[in-house]
């Protein structure tokens, strides 16, 4: 399938973006999330030459590696509800651990021209032990199926999830190397547990990212570092691009309660590094590849739109090291090998979907927004 892209917004340069989004029922605006802590917004325009702060969140948010402010949701209703969701890494005192992931709520100005720092409502608060790890933070966000507010949490950090006796990404009784799924309530600054969540009725993990009773949560667990995920605008599939350690890079079909391997299997391969502790069962990748054609996957979406026929239901992911764009057809079954892409010369950090199903690539090196072409 080939594949090409196409700077699109040539006037624009962000510093380290990590996300592009619109806000819903809006086409005449993009939103660009910059790592270092601030959100970027401008208008739906070629030839636009500026871009505006819609927030600014530096004096709290740690860029480190691969910590930062890393994902953002707007409320379904925006801006009648003029909540937004931002997920951001943070330390107390500079250089000192812990590193404290945050999951926090923020309010818009009436119109929702910006984003009020000072609105902060703290959700969940992931304390890393040990604090030093900067790595593995996962921290994408997005409203799925049914309204609800899900987030892709990694490890904690570090080789093989050496925590705890079987790993975080296995322990049911932490957040971390998790999928989570929460229900917003209409109370600011509060959230639920959807009933069909398989912990429902145990204790909220949302003060250090752990408990004692297995955490309510918690969609699916098993992964690594989710860096970049969506759902299929068609069906509400949710797919994950985990990334992977040495040997294999992997993308998931997500399922309610499916344990996705990790750290008993890096992809297909089992990890002999380190006990696995637990017996499953687990669900194998949809795709996967080796250390010859990638290094780390940045998952992307499934292409739902109209100006390219033979894109649509083909899933576009990327490879972040080696700028390799991936294509591969949503319906196949079994686990795709993946060899070759299409070698874009970008970073991509993420994938941007418009409200029209088209899709962008966001060049985390270069800082310019690419459109995706057949």
């Amino acid at each position: 399938m080939a594949l090409s892209v196409e700077r699109v917004f040539p006037a624009l340069t962000f510093s380290s973006p990590v996300a592009m989004l619109q806000a819903p029922n809006d086409t005449s605006r993009w939103f660009v999330v910059e790592q270092g802590g601030v959100v970027r917004v401008f208008q739906n325009l070629p030839a636009v030459a500026t871009s505006t702060v819609f927030v600014d969140l530096t004096d709290r948010v740690t860029m480190d590696g691969e910590a930062g402010l890393l994902g953002m949701a707007f409320h379904p209703n925006f801006p009648a509800d003029r909540r937004v969701y931002l997920f951001y890494s943070h330390r107390d005192t500079p250089n000192t651990p812990p590193l404290v992931s945050r999951l926090s709520e923020f309010t818009a100005a009436i119109g929702g021209a910006t984003l009020d720092p000072n609105s902060e409502r703290i959700l969940i608060t992931l304390v890393k032990n040990p604090g030093s790890e900067t790595n593995h933070n996962g921290g994408n966000l997005a409203f799925g199926p049914g309204g609800f507010l899900f987030a892709g949490i990694g490890d904690g950090g570090g080789g093989n999830d050496q925590h705890g006796t079987i790993g975080n990404a296995q322990d049911p009784n932490t957040l971390f190397g998790k999928m989570l799924r929460i229900q917003i309530t209409a109370a600011s600054g509060t959230y639920s547990i959807p009933n069909s969540n398989p912990n429902v009725g145990k204790p909220l993990c949302n003060v250090n990212g752990t408990g004692t009773q297995p955490c309510p949560e918690i969609f699916a667990l098993g992964m690594r570092n989710p860096w970049r995920w969506s759902f299929d605008r068609a069906n509400g599939q949710l797919w994950v691009g985990d990334v992977g350690q040495g040997a294999m890079e992997e993308v998931d079909r997500v399922d309610l309660g499916g344990n996705y391997g990790w750290r008993c299997f890096e992809g297909t391969r089992m990890n002999t590094d380190v006990s696995c502790g637990v017996p499953g069962p687990f669900i194998p990748p949809v795709a996967q590849y080796g250390r010859s054609v990638g290094v780390t996957v940045t998952g992307g979406y499934v292409y739902r739109g109209t100006r390219f026929q033979g894109l649509v239901g083909r899933y576009i992911f990327a490879d972040f090291g080696f700028g390799t764009i991936f294509s591969i057809d949503a319906a196949a079954q079994g686990v795709l090998n993946m060899t070759a892409g299409f070698s874009s010369g970008l970073t991509p950090s993420s994938f941007g979907e418009g409200l029209d199903g088209e899709l962008y690539v966001v060049d985390y090196g270069g800082g310019g927004l690419y459109h995706i072409r057949q």
